[in-house]
């Protein structure tokens, strides 16, 4: 099925058109800077327009459309075809994601009147974590106010994480429901994921995108007084929800949300970029530590995303002294060039550690057309 996937950011508008069985592309772009002054158009409608002048001269016509949405809330376990339901659900879910679902809503409508015949699915960052476990998905808070406000953990990734653990058991030479995988995605963006023969049964985003890793410009786990203590001392809530989410992570402790630029500045001595990535790598070894027992060992350790496909030195630095845990990475291996799926383990111990690339726009092609096959 030829599906053009669409990928709506708060000032973006990411688009491919694919193959959803061999993964072949006939166009892909990019359109950033929605609505600034110096920006790529004024309004997702307009980015959109941009989007059907380019498939207007290359003569491509999708069979369907698949749409990234961030947050299903927990209405959604999987992806849905959209229509005016879905689409209401969909805006329920903008106060738990107030810059991402509302992009999106634009992108489908925009796309829902370009193609009113063409089939489209919405595929979610939450659906792949929607059937955790209860004790991997509630907060220990009064469990009303939970309720009321809908306070769970959803997770995110959810079809990178789906998609390399996937990835992962065929490199193995094994079926997805035989394979335990520890998936690291690790970008500006980060999360882990604990995946028990194909399921998400932990992951470390929670209600929003801030829980979990360090990133880029996230914080992840703090002290959840932190924010308590701020607003005491006159904060108010938009203050706070910009220092844990635009000046943290990696950018509040090193200056930068690059890994390439920490890195140089830490090999030049800069002592506040060295800790940054040794806080950064920290984290993830413990995630990855507390998932390993979560699945009581796993066949394989992945990491993907920017700075996971490409960065050998976070790769040794996280599995350093996980021996024990049947984690051994092989520098050679680990430093070469290879930009494809492999392992990087010795071989010699119980887990496979691999670096796959991961293809959020082929999976949510291919979830969109199994989503249309079944209905």
């Amino acid at each position: 099925m030829i599906v053009l996937v669409v990928n709506a950011g708060s000032s973006s508008l990411k688009y491919a058109v694919l193959d959803s069985t061999t993964g072949r592309r006939a166009v892909t772009g990019d359109i950033e800077r929605i609505g600034e002054f110096d920006g790529g158009a004024v309004d997702h409608a307009q980015a959109f327009g941009q989007v059907l002048e380019v498939l207007a001269d290359v003569g491509v016509q999708p069979e369907a459309v698949g749409h990234r949405v961030v947050h299903g809330g927990d209405r959604f376990s999987a992806p849905a075809v959209i229509d005016d339901d879905v689409v209401a659900a969909i805006a329920a879910c903008v106060p738990l994601a107030p810059l991402h679902n509302p992009a999106a809503l634009a992108g489908i409508a925009a796309a829902r009147r370009a193609f009113p015949d063409v089939p489209q699915v919405a595929v979610f960052d939450t659906a792949f974590h929607a059937d955790m476990p209860p004790a991997a998905h509630t907060y220990a808070i009064d469990r009303e106010v939970a309720r009321q406000n809908r306070f769970r953990r959803y997770g995110f990734h959810g079809t990178s994480h789906r998609y390399v653990s996937r990835r992962a058991a065929d490199l193995l030479g094994r079926t997805v429901d035989t394979v335990d995988v520890v998936s690291l995605h690790l970008g500006n963006g980060a999360s882990a994921c604990a995946v028990q023969r194909g399921r998400s049964i932990d992951t470390s985003m929670g209600a929003t995108p801030l829980e979990g890793l360090v990133m880029g410009t996230r914080s992840g786990d703090v002290d959840p007084a932190i924010p308590v203590i701020l607003a005491r001392d006159g904060w108010d809530a938009a203050e706070i929800d910009d220092l844990l989410n635009r000046r943290s992570g990696l950018l509040g402790l090193g200056g930068s949300n690059d890994m390439r630029r920490i890195h140089a500045l830490a090999e030049d001595g800069d002592a506040a970029a060295d800790l940054a990535r040794e806080v950064f790598c920290r984290r993830v070894t413990k995630y990855l530590g507390a998932y390993l027992a979560l699945l009581g060992g796993a066949d394989a350790v992945v990491f993907t995303a920017g700075i996971g496909e490409n960065d050998p030195w976070v790769r040794s630095r996280v599995c350093t002294g996980l021996e024990r845990l049947g984690i051994v990475v092989d520098p050679d291996r680990n430093g070469a060039p290879d930009r494809g799926p492999r392992r990087i383990d010795d071989g010699s111990a119980p887990t496979a550690v691999m670096v796959i690339p991961t293809d959020e726009e082929l999976a949510i092609a291919t979830e969109c057309a199994e989503t249309l096959a079944r209905a």
